[in-house]
């Protein structure tokens, strides 16, 4: 069958092409010389090493190369599979490696009457394949506010795009064949193109950053993707009620507190945290949990070691939260002399905790360049506790009456997540960080605060929820 003009093979459809009764195998090749097609035996065998022969001795020698075959050895017991390059299963309804570049879809077609039905190629990346069973891994992208006014961690579906350019994996080291874990009628309800981040996420910092650069008119700024008129007031209205801008003859300008705020390579809330902490007595703490927070998770969760996991935690834990938890175990391990260890002992992830020294280190050299006081709280965490929420105060939940918690902005039931120290507990009220959304939506980062504590940091805002609450 001739070749479509200007559609290359790897990313072309063929559903007409197939056994009888409509069920058709997707199948498409990636990689590896060129869009000649080159017909082969139906029984064509596994090509030769492209390398040379010491080469392919020192190939073989790789620990991933021996773990390759044990990989392969799983397999064969799978109904649907990801295989990339290598020969044939047997038993295996996959298409057999075959030297050259695309592959004819005339012949190989027919042979795959036993595959699962109406397959796509998967794309297939790094992390695609988990042992013993196979599971389709879907990106977690952070939501859109207009969702409800939150912006939330959600495991969203790749997009057209996406899963085309994930099917070149296949072939990065000879001519491959892809599947896909879903049907054709699933890829279909894809969207073409993934939404560009800056219109799924928080603006707040980049609008900080632009009046920063005394940009004319931040609300008609060109952007290339421009988002929605929604979102960019949202961002404007975070920066109202943070204290960073303000409005002078129908123009936003940054503040004071706007412009220090705007020297944190941060978002505008912990900058604000790290700026309202001399005011607390927390300096040194409040830097210590901005650069923690700024980091992958430092704690180490190994499912099959649960009961060890939460014995040894429980040295660290404390009652106000999350946050302060966090404050323990930086500082025992700093006790430890950074020992490596130490943090094997304790389940602590080293390397993360390390760069988080380093993000504290250069945070603390910011505040020294604006001459901020490097005060201690020594033992004091209510005013820790105080100073997040008077800098966090948009992330508010509150209990309701049924033991569930309901978020103070937009009332979106939320729940703890089995990860927080706070998860068997039910303090009134709680300031988060994030929110993820699996199949709830669960409060990452919780700190323990008072109801007066919040009204103190931003009595207009709760004045409003309140009356709109009554409403």
């Amino acid at each position: 069958m001739p070749e479509e003009a200007g559609f290359p093979p790897a990313k072309r459809f063929r559903p007409g092409c197939g056994p009888p009764g409509g069920r058709v195998v997707m199948l498409l090749t990636a990689g590896g010389g060129g869009g000649r097609r080159q017909q082969q035996p139906v029984l064509a065998q596994p090509a030769a090493s492209p390398y040379p022969e010491a080469v392919e001795r020192q190939r073989r020698s790789l620990p991933i190369f021996q773990a390759r075959g044990q990989l392969l050895a799983q397999l064969r017991n799978l109904d649907s599979a990801v295989l990339i390059g290598g020969p044939p299963l047997s038993g295996h309804p996959g298409v057999p490696h075959r030297p050259g570049g695309d592959r004819s879809h005339e012949q190989d077609l027919p042979r795959h009457r036993q595959a699962p039905p109406g397959r796509l190629p998967l794309p297939a990346g790094p992390a695609s394949v988990r042992l013993p069973a196979l599971r389709p891994a879907a990106p977690r992208l952070p939501g859109s506010p207009e969702d409800g006014g939150l912006e939330v961690l959600a495991v969203q579906r790749v997009s057209k795009t996406q899963a085309w350019q994930r099917t070149g994996r296949a072939g990065r080291e000879d001519s491959g064949v892809c599947y896909r874990l879903y049907t054709e009628d699933e890829f279909e309800k894809f969207d073409k193109m993934t939404v560009p981040e800056i219109q799924r996420c928080d603006l707040a910092g980049v609008m900080l950053q632009l009046l920063a650069m005394k940009v004319p008119d931040v609300l008609t700024f060109d952007f290339m993707s421009k988002p929605s008129p929604d979102h960019i007031q949202a961002a404007v209205a975070q920066l109202e009620l943070l204290g960073a801008l303000e409005r002078k003859d129908e123009q936003l300008t940054l503040t004071p507190l706007g412009r220090k705020m705007a020297a944190f390579p941060l978002e505008p809330r912990f900058a604000k945290a790290i700026l309202l902490s001399p005011k607390f007595h927390c300096t040194e703490e409040m830097l210590t949990i901005v650069s923690l927070l700024s980091v992958d998770s430092v704690l180490c969760n190994p499912p099959s070691r649960r009961d060890e996991v939460q014995a040894v935690r429980r040295k660290f834990a404390s009652s106000e939260g999350d946050h302060v938890t966090l404050l323990n175990v930086y500082r025992a391990f700093r006790s430890a002399g950074g020992n490596k260890d130490w943090c094997k002992e304790n389940f602590v992830n080293s390397k993360n905790v390390m760069l988080a020294g380093e993000v504290r280190a250069q945070l603390r050299d910011i505040c020294l360049k604006m001459s901020m006081p490097m005060v201690s709280s020594h033992g004091d965490v209510e005013s820790i506790r105080r100073c997040l929420a008077h800098s966090l105060f948009m992330s508010t939940a509150e209990l309701q009456p049924d033991g569930t918690y309901a978020t103070t902005d937009t009332h979106q039931p939320v729940a703890v997540h089995p990860s927080s120290v706070l998860f068997h507990c039910r303090p009134a009220c709680v300031v988060y960080t994030e929110l993820l959304y699996t199949n709830r939506c669960y409060m990452r980062g919780l700190c323990v605060v008072d109801a007066d504590w919040l009204y103190e940091a931003a009595p207009d805002y709760f004045r409003r929820k309140l009356r709109a609450a009554r409403d």
